[in-house]
């Protein structure tokens, strides 16, 4: 039977740190806050929302929050964007993704300042990742490499295949795990004997939006597997791009959908919340 990686219980591990750490800082006289853009009623990205703003309210630190109706434009979601890069007691900046189809999300991205750039998204934040110099890093990625840390899992010396290549997950994701230096595969929708790459590895990171796809006939043995996926099956049930009955009998550790790795994305948003104050210092 595989150990089950519960992101829920690393996640509120971190949280209770961050708690302590925002507690420091009020004590030195240091306020952080979280300002976050949604523009429309996407259900899930509400769901996401209110989900930040919980996660603020039980660190101690501010959280600002602009609904925009679907209908806001391009120029007045980017001139948001620039009065909240000017202001001093705004630490991190994040917009809610998707964006309606009218805004370019490439463009939004860039105009949020690198050194309140939370969600690790702007193009500086990714190149100071590839050249291992100080900068956020993209809180999905950041947190599976907590969640495999703090469940006991070495990094180092694995052979590790991500499969899928999203600017969001894929890329960073093996870049962090280059970092600590694991042998890094990167497969997608286009490699050639999928099954056979898959197999190889010792660790096995699933974000390719496919619900259930991998079952054990991509898994090695005894390999950790950690789904990113988030989606509906035929039940309208939650589930993971990883079939967790058909996997979770020959792997040494999986994480669940939901209660893996979805927690601890925003415990570590709230991370580089945190870490906001020593970048911009």
């Amino acid at each position: 039977m595989a150990a089950i990686i519960d992101g829920k219980t690393v996640s509120l591990q971190i949280k209770e740190e961050l708690k302590q750490k925002a507690a420091d800082l009020r004590t030195q006289g240091t306020a952080v806050t979280l300002a976050v853009i949604q523009v429309g009623d996407n259900p899930a990205s509400c769901v996401y929302v209110r989900n930040k703003k919980k996660g603020c309210e039980y660190i101690g630190i501010g959280s600002l929050s602009y609904e925009l109706p679907e209908e806001t434009t391009q120029d007045e979601l980017l001139s948001l964007i620039r009065e909240l890069n000017g202001r001093g007691d705004v630490n991190g900046i994040l917009v809610q993704l998707p964006l309606p189809a009218h805004i370019d999300e490439d463009t939004v991205i860039k105009a949020i300042d690198p050194q309140k750039d939370v969600d690790g998204f702007h193009p500086q934040s990714v190149g100071a990742l590839c050249i291992g110099q100080p900068g956020f890093v993209s809180c999905t990625p950041a947190g599976i490499i907590q969640l495999l840390k703090r469940s006991g899992i070495s990094i180092e010396g694995k052979e590790c295949v991500v499969l899928g290549r999203s600017n969001i997950v894929g890329k960073p994701m093996s870049l962090l795990l280059l970092r600590e230096n694991a042998t890094v595969t990167i497969a997608h929708s286009r490699t050639k004997n999928l099954k056979e790459v898959t197999s190889r590895a010792d660790i096995l990171i699933v974000a390719i939006g496919k619900p259930k796809m991998i079952t054990r006939e991509y898994v090695k043995e005894g390999a950790v597997v950690i789904d990113v996926g988030i989606n509906r099956d035929e039940n309208n049930k939650l589930c993971g791009d990883v079939d967790f009955e058909d996997v979770e009998p020959i792997c040494s550790a999986i994480t669940p959908v939901p209660g893996g790795v979805g927690p601890m994305t925003i415990a570590m948003l709230l991370n580089n919340c945190i870490e906001s104050v020593r970048l911009q210092s």
